[in-house]
């Protein structure tokens, strides 16, 4: 963002070089009319130089939100944790009990076209098309791309491919590379499993990686994992009774900064998981839950196209019906 205020600023600063030297040259009219256009590009200059810092100082002073736990749902507790060490760190934690009444899951459904598997859309609208209380991003897709604000892909609606293996309510939409995982799935009796479905396929979503099995870390190459980034992902406890969804917001200096996927391991360690799968993470990374008003509520701080706050169009979600919180 920054570096295309400048180019625009020093675009602006070249083109009204030359209607000064053309005012030296006119008389009257047009010569009040060259320096009304002059002052007003500079002007333009002004406000572009002034917006670019004041963004680069936001970015650089956000406040931090506080901690918080609390249940948002029936069966539903949403904690929010700030760490200042080893760097700042931003960390949204939903946990699921699975035996709780009410509690159902929804993978993004497949495009009923049979040219593409699915239509990209963020996880905001994914909450909001299905009625959905609480929602995450999923797993990797192509094609994608991104290289700057104008110019990325995919926009709402264009369509894109899964990597892994998906299915939602009992309909398969992708294979997946291998269809030996890594994969989640949830049976239509709320039964969690990776890798080996309990019954017959219903919804599944797939990652890349499980980087915490038995609650022992397996984080190898490549380099990616090792360095700080946004990270989505899902794990279970060891009894496979409480589902665990985890975002850490990333590339946010001096907000939260990212962690790697050994750091995840150990942050889900705290939080009871056993075994966890890593989802699509960098401008991915979106926690969102449906507010009191019935709209959707972005609880981390996205970072699409480096824009804090931004959304990105993904493939596909985990997301989650469940019954309001019981009254304290």
């Amino acid at each position: 963002m920054e570096l295309a205020l400048w180019t625009v600023a020093l675009c602006l600063l070249v083109t009204h070089i030359r209607p000064l030297t053309w005012a030296r040259k006119a008389t009257g009219r047009a010569q009040r009319s060259i320096r009304v256009a002059s002052v007003g590009l500079l002007l333009i200059l002004a406000v572009l130089l002034a917006a670019s810092g004041a963004y680069s100082f936001w970015i650089a002073h956000r406040p931090l939100p506080g901690n918080t736990r609390q249940v948002v749902f029936e069966g539903i507790t949403y904690i929010r944790e700030v760490r200042r060490s080893p760097r700042p760190i931003v960390i949204h934690v939903m946990r699921v009990e699975l035996d709780a009444p009410g509690i159902r899951f929804l993978v993004t459904p497949g495009d009923p076209s049979p040219e593409d598997e699915i239509r990209a859309r963020t996880t905001s609208q994914f909450v909001a098309e299905f009625d959905l209380q609480v929602a995450i991003n999923g797993d990797f897709f192509t094609p994608w791309w991104s290289y700057g604000p104008w110019d990325y892909y995919p926009r709402v609606g264009d369509p894109i491919d899964v990597k892994g293996f998906a299915s939602s309510n009992g309909a398969v939409y992708s294979g997946g590379e291998s269809n030996d995982g890594p994969t989640l799935y949830l049976s239509a009796g709320n039964q969690a499993s990776f890798d080996v479905p309990i019954g017959s396929v219903y919804n599944a979503i797939s990652g890349n990686t499980i980087f915490l099995e038995d609650g022992v870390a397996r984080v190898e190459p490549p380099e990616y994992h090792f360095e700080p980034h946004p990270r989505t992902a899902i794990a279970l406890d060891r009894a496979r009774r409480t589902l665990i969804l985890v975002v850490v917001d990333g590339r946010q200096p001096n907000y939260s900064e990212g962690i790697s996927l050994a750091e995840l391991a150990q942050i889900l360690r705290d939080y009871g998981g056993d075994t966890a799968l890593n989802l699509d993470g960098g401008g991915s990374t979106t926690m969102v839950i449906e507010g009191d008003n019935g709209e959707p509520v972005i609880l981390n701080s996205p970072i699409d196209n480096l824009i804090p706050g931004r959304e990105r169009p993904v493939a596909n979600h985990l997301g989650i019906y469940a019954h309001p919180a019981s009254a304290p």
